[in-house]
């Protein structure tokens, strides 16, 4: 058994580029049929949730948790663009991802930078490089050698209310306005922000002008507030299971921390469907350049990819929640109730 997991591994190891090169060819037709999808049902609900005000401000939060959904679809279409893979052409991608940003308040290029040095580095333990696209974490070493009031606030951020409300809120709305990341490549990251910001700004104040700024608010606020849970809450699941690839740069290797440092989140049909197949998070680690209405096809015709992966559902996925520290010893995630019983320290 363990010699046919190495040689699946060490088959995966030597082809994965020709496993996922069929796979990364965009294609117009489903593109265009994607757009059509999302952003009329998009379009539609919001006029509903116009409409829904004179009957009940709990329809319109009814129809706004729909729409939130079809919101982490736009973005996930402005996820494709920025990895370049949505459709053939690098100036339709860079157009609708930006439109895209117009609607998720996720600042398109600038986002897009960030996203890709994730990629390329998702599982390296480099401070300075860790938490570039993904959520802060500490290893058990840093945990325990840290000032006090570090420890405090770092475990009030990983409280979920805190990490899925407030952090979530935090990064949409705050964070994604300024340029925080200064590692060389992102020095034209400030001009694309100001701009990003501008033209959000203009939505807003068009929203305001045309709707009123209560009634705007009303309706669109709460599906961008719903929107950024959902969405923290899945970019946050797919690296924090307790199996997960975290390694220092030597031994750090790209195949292991896309198949192990990723999470397969097996989901009903209908929520893969409004997530873009974003929970098949270790086929898109392993290539970016395939694009999500791709991504099921490519894990159903090569189910050794299926070998390494940690699958995980819904519910499963709750318990991600409890996952604070990396333990560099036992090469897993642990709980904070895990370190007091292992380190004997109460903090």
């Amino acid at each position: 058994m363990e010699k046919r997991i190495n040689d699946s591994l060490q088959y995966i190891m030597e082809n994965w580029q020709s496993i996922v090169k069929k796979y990364q060819t965009p294609s117009t037709k489903i593109a265009v049929w994607q757009m059509i999808t999302t952003f009329l049902p998009f379009v539609g609900l919001w006029i509903l949730m116009y409409f829904s005000l004179s009957v009940s401000y709990w329809l319109t939060l009814g129809l706004a948790l729909i729409n939130a959904f079809f919101l982490v679809r736009i973005f996930i279409i402005q996820h494709d663009c920025g990895h370049q893979s949505f459709t053939g052409s690098r100036k339709m991608n860079d157009i609708v991802g930006f439109i895209c940003s117009g609607f998720s308040l996720i600042p398109y290029k600038y986002w897009a930078k960030a996203h890709n040095f994730h990629h390329g580095h998702c599982g390296r333990l480099e401070t300075d490089i860790r938490d570039i696209g993904d959520m802060p974490l500490m290893t058990v070493n840093e945990y325990r050698t840290t000032v006090w009031w570090r420890r405090w606030a770092y475990r009030i951020f990983r409280m979920p209310p805190v990490l899925l409300v407030a952090g979530s809120i935090y990064y949409v709305f705050i964070h994604n306005r300024f340029n925080t990341i200064h590692q060389r490549g992102f020095e034209m990251a400030t001009k694309s922000l100001i701009f990003s910001n501008l033209f959000m700004a203009g939505i807003y104040v068009s929203g305001f002008l045309v709707f009123g700024v209560s009634t705007f608010l009303k309706i669109h606020l709460p599906i961008v507030l719903m929107f950024s849970v959902m969405a923290f809450f899945a970019f946050y699941i797919q690296h924090q299971h307790e199996q997960a690839y975290k390694q220092w740069k030597e031994e750090w290797h790209f195949v292991m921390a896309a198949l192990r440092g990723s999470t397969y989140w097996k989901l009903p049909r209908v929520f893969q469907w409004l997530t873009g197949n974003i929970g098949i998070h270790h086929i898109h680690h392993l290539s970016s350049l395939i694009p999500n209405y791709n991504l099921q096809r490519c894990k159903d015709e090569n189910p050794v990819l299926q070998e390494f992966v940690t699958t995980v559902s819904f519910t499963g996925s709750l318990k991600y929640f409890f996952n604070k520290l990396w333990d560099e010893q036992q090469q897993r995630m642990i709980t904070f109730r895990e370190y007091r019983r292992l380190y004997g320290s109460a903090w």
